[in-house]
C-alpha cells in the first residue's frame, strides 16, 4: 500500500500465460479461513439445498462469501481474494469500512489491473461484507475496474444495519467478535489452520491480547458515541452518486434489516447508465454459489470484463424472483423499480376493532400497549383473489407516549385460512415476517430531499424528544418485500415496542442470540434503550383526523 503496509493476497490463475480479466474481493474473514471446516452448519445447508455447487471442484479453496476459484477460474477469469488491513494474513489497524479500507481496495484494484496476467478490466464479486465494499470503492473510481457485482449487501452503514430507523442494533459488534476478531492478524498459531494447504489463516505471528485490541476499532464503543447520522457514518457508508461503473445488484427478500435495502438503493441511486436489479429468496449465501447464481454473475462479468456475450439485451433492468407461500418462485423481468404499474392502495388502522381497512374510520379511536410486551396486531378482511403485493411500504402513524421518546417496531405480516401466521426463509434467520421496519420517534423529522410517498427518508441528524401526551404524526419506512398473498388470506400489522419473535422454539446462533424471527438483527441494548424511556405506554391513534394507515405496493398482473 502506499504507507507501506503489505497487504496479502491469494491470486489464482489459469494454466499457462495469457492475459484474463480479474475478479476481486478484499475483507476481514480471513481468505485461509475453510468455508466447511469454519462454518460447517451453513456449508452442509447449502449443499443440501444445491449439490450443484461441488459438481466439477473439489471445495478446497471454498472461503466465506467469496467465490470459488475453480469454478472461476476454467471460465477464464483470475480470481484475487485480499485479507483486509489487519486481519488474516495482512498486519495493520482494523478498521472496517473505514476510509482507510476504501483507498487500500483502490490500490488493490489498480495493482491487480495492471499486472502482466491481467486484460486491464477487474470486477468485484462478493457476498455481505464483500458486497458493501464494493459500493464505497467504486465511488472511488479505480481506473481498471470495470464492473461490480454486490450481492446482498448494504449501502448506508448507519440506516440499513446498525442504526434502523435511528434504533441502534448490536448485530455488528456481535458479529465483529465472532467472526473479526477471531482471524484478526496475530491471532496466529491460536487461530485456524487450513485443512488441506497448512497456512495459517491469521498469520504466522502470535500477538497477545493486549496488543490484539491496540490493533483494532472497538465497534460497539464506536457505535454507543455516534447515535446520529455524522461524518463517521457519512465516511463508511457509499456516495453512490459517484458510482458509474457497470452494476449487477442481487438482494434478498428475507434479507431485513441487513441484505436488501442497499441493494435496491444501489440500483436506483448510483449513477451508473449500465445496472441491473436481481431480487431472489433462499439463506443468504445459497444463490451466490448455486448454479443459477454462478450463471448471472458470468454472463454479466463475462460481458463487461470479456465483451462477450449479449447481457444488455437478454437481461431485464430488474428480475425479481416473485414469492408465494412455501417458498415457491417464479422468476419475471420487469423494466424499473418501484413497479410502474403499481397500485398504491392504503389500509387504514382501525385499533377499535384491530383492522386495516380500505376506509378510514369516521371516529376516532385509540389504543395502548406496553412497547416491551405484546404491542397491537391489526388484520385485514380475507383477500378476495390472488393478489401481488411487491415493492417498498410505509405508514403513517399518529402516536402518543407516556414518556420523552418511544421505539416503534413494525411488522408485516401474511396469516392463512385458519389465522396462523406465515413465516419465511430469511437471509439469516429461517423464520421470518413478511416484512419489518423501525422508527425512533426523536428521529421523526424527513429529510424533504429524498422522501417520497412510499419510502419516507430521515434525516437522523438531531433528537426531537416527544412531550408525553401529546400527539405526534410519523411516517415509518418498512423494507421492500414480494408476496403473492392467495384468495382468503390475510395481512397484518404489527406495532410494537421490541424485536418481533414468532413465539416458537428459537434457533442457537453463535452471537449469543437466540433466532427467534429477527435473526441476530436485534435492538437490545439496555443503555440505548432502557425501560424508563422506552418502556413506558405508547398510545397508537386512528380514525377521525388522525388517519393512521399502512401503504401498500399492489401489483396488477403486466
Amino acid at each position: 500500500m502506499s504507507d507501506g503496509t503489505v497487504l496479502r493476497a491469494n491470486v489464482y490463475r489459469p494454466l499457462g500465460g495469457g492475459q484474463y480479466p480479474v475478479l476481486m474481493s478484499y475483507g476481514p474473514y480471513g481468505k485461509d479461513l475453510s468455508f466447511q471446516e469454519a462454518y460447517p452448519v451453513q456449508f452442509a445447508a447449502m449443499v443440501e439445498a444445491h449439490p450443484e455447487i461441488l459438481e466439477g471442484t473439489t471445495g478446497k479453496h471454498l472461503a466465506w462469501e467469496v467465490a470459488d476459484p475453480e469454478r472461476w477460474v476454467p471460465f477464464g477469469y483470475v480470481l484475487v481474494r485480499v485479507d483486509s488491513r489487519g486481519s488474516g494474513r495482512s498486519p495493520g489497524f482494523v478498521d472496517c469500512f473505514s476510509p482507510q479500507q476504501a483507498r487500500d481496495y483502490y490500490e488493490c484494484i489498480e495493482w491487480a489491473g495492471s499486472r502482466p496476467w491481467s486484460n486491464g478490466k477487474v470486477g468485484l464479486s462478493g457476498i455481505s461484507y464483500y458486497a458493501i465494499n464494493q459500493w464505497q470503492v467504486a465511488a472511488l473510481r479505480p481506473p481498471h475496474l470495470a464492473a461490480i457485482c454486490p450481492w446482498e449487501g448494504v449501502a448506508d452503514w448507519y440506516r440499513d444495519a446498525n442504526y434502523h430507523g435511528g434504533i441502534p442494533s448490536s448485530f455488528f459488534p456481535r458479529l465483529y467478535g465472532v467472526q473479526i476478531e477471531s482471524v484478526q492478524h496475530g491471532v496466529g498459531s491460536r487461530g485456524r489452520r487450513h485443512p488441506h494447504f497448512g497456512v495459517l489463516a491469521a498469520g504466522d505471528v502470535d500477538l497477545d491480547e493486549n496488543e490484539l485490541m491496540a490493533n483494532r476499532a472497538d465497534v460497539a464503543e464506536e457505535l454507543r458515541q455516534h447515535p446520529l447520522f455524522d461524518s463517521y457514518w457519512q465516511d463508511r457508508s457509499a456516495d453512490l452518486s459517484s458510482v458509474e461503473v457497470p452494476v449487477l445488484s442481487a438482494g434478498n427478500w428475507g434479507g431485513q434489516a441487513l441484505h436488501l435495502r442497499g441493494n435496491i438503493d444501489g440500483f436506483t441511486e448510483s449513477a451508473s447508465e449500465h445496472k441491473w436489479l436481481e431480487v431472489h429468496g433462499e439463506a443468504h449465501w445459497t444463490l451466490y454459489y448455486s448454479a443459477y447464481g454462478v450463471d448471472l454473475q458470468k454472463r454479466f462479468f463475462d460481458y463487461f470484463l470479456k465483451g462477450e456475450g449479449d447481457w444488455p439485451d437478454e437481461q431485464p433492468a430488474v428480475s425479481l424472483n416473485i414469492r408465494y407461500p412455501g417458498e415457491v418462485f417464479e422468476l419475471r423481468g420487469e423494466g424499473e423499480w418501484p413497479l410502474a404499474r403499481t397500485s398504491w392502495t392504503k389500509y387504514y388502522l382501525d385499533v377499535a376493532d384491530h383492522a386495516l381497512s380500505l376506509e378510514p374510520a369516521d371516529e376516532a379511536s385509540t389504543i395502548s400497549y406496553q412497547p416491551f410486551g405484546a404491542g397491537v396486531t391489526l388484520m385485514s378482511p380475507p383477500f378476495q383473489e390472488a393478489t401481488e403485493i411487491t415493492g417498498p411500504i410505509a405508514a403513517k402513524l399518529f402516536i402518543s407516549s407516556a414518556s420523552e421518546d418511544a421505539d416503534l417496531f413494525l411488522v408485516m405480516h401474511l396469516y392463512d385460512f385458519d389465522g396462523i401466521e406465515v413465516l419465511f426463509e430469511g437471509a439469516s434467520e429461517p423464520r421470518h415476517p413478511l416484512s419489518q421496519g423501525w422508527l425512533r420517534a426523536s428521529h421523526r423529522e424527513l429529510d424533504l430531499a429524498r422522501t417520497l410517498a412510499h419510502r419516507p427518508a430521515h434525516s437522523h441528524d438531531k433528537v426531537a424528544p416527544l412531550v408525553p401526551g401529546q400527539v405526534y404524526e410519523v411516517d415509518v419506512e418498512i423494507w421492500p418485500t414480494c408476496i403473492v398473498v392467495p384468495a382468503g388470506y390475510r395481512i397484518g400489522l404489527s406495532v410494537l415496542g421490541r424485536d418481533y419473535d414468532h413465539g416458537g422454539q428459537g434457533l442457537p446462533t453463535a452471537y449469543g442470540v437466540e433466532m427467534r424471527g429477527s435473526g441476530v438483527n436485534v435492538h437490545d441494548d439496555p443503555v440505548a434503550r432502557s425501560a424508563a424511556v422506552y418502556g413506558q405506554p405508547v398510545t397508537l391513534h386512528s380514525g377521525g383526523q388522525h388517519a393512521s394507515y399502512l401503504l401498500l405496493p399492489i401489483v396488477p398482473p403486466a
